[in-house]
């Protein structure tokens, strides 16, 4: 059993409740690895879903937050959090935007092999992005996004070349979604894992997933 981590800290519940009124940045914090914990937990419990994993946030060389399996691909997902500064309602619609971006510049290699520093993430460095609402009506909602649709940084000081391959560091999202973003996450997955299977990526597929996933193929051909 889990150690009660109030026992361990030695404070109590309401204590806690004060020293995160007392310093937002802790609140922000807690709530990003509850996002975390609560997407986690939401992957696990499908069925559908496998190997569901978190790697250690010091680990530079990876750039997402949570690693699946679905359907013989493994699919990384990065996950944010909205700016509570940028929140708008306008009647039923919630507004707000979500800091895309690395915590510290590091140096990313484009297709033609040249070097940038830079925080922003690469079109290519994860599967999928999940964004947490919380904030909006203080349930925890999701929405996702393919990293292919995400939209490109507008910096000036990027090349168009180099925007080409750079995400946007601040993206605007909403509740209900509109695209790029949707709640309908297994029919991302699933175009990520044609999208995988078509470039021929190096993924970990069984026997019988990877006759699943050809007769699946074969039979949109055949509809087609």
């Amino acid at each position: 059993m889990t150690e009660d981590i109030l026992k361990v800290l030695g404070i109590t519940s309401n204590e806690l409740t004060e020293i995160v009124k007392e310093n937002p940045s802790l609140r922000g914090f807690i709530s990003g690895y509850i996002s975390e914990y609560k997407l986690r937990k939401f992957f696990s419990e499908d069925k559908r879903i496998s190997s569901v994993r978190k790697y250690d946030d010091h680990d530079r060389t990876r750039k997402s937050d949570i690693v699946f399996t679905y359907k013989g691909c493994d699919i990384s997902v990065e996950v944010k959090s909205l700016q509570t500064n940028t929140i708008r309602k306008d009647g039923d619609i919630y507004s707000g935007k979500t800091q895309c971006d690395a915590s510290d510049k590091r140096p990313i290699k484009f297709p033609n092999g040249k070097i940038l520093s830079t925080t922003c993430l690469l079109i290519g460095e994860f599967d999928l992005l999940a964004v947490n609402l919380f904030t909006f009506e203080n349930q925890w909602h999701f929405i996702f996004s393919k990293n292919s649709d995400l939209p490109r940084s507008k910096y000036r000081k990027y090349t168009p070349a180099q925007r080409k391959y750079l995400i946007s560091s601040l993206i605007e999202v909403s509740w209900p979604p509109k695209p790029p973003f949707t709640t309908d996450v297994f029919k991302l997955l699933d175009e990520i894992v044609k999208d995988k299977v078509m470039h021929r990526e190096p993924v970990k597929v069984k026997e019988k997933e990877a006759n699943d996933l050809l007769e699946i193929q074969g039979s949109k051909n055949d509809s087609s």
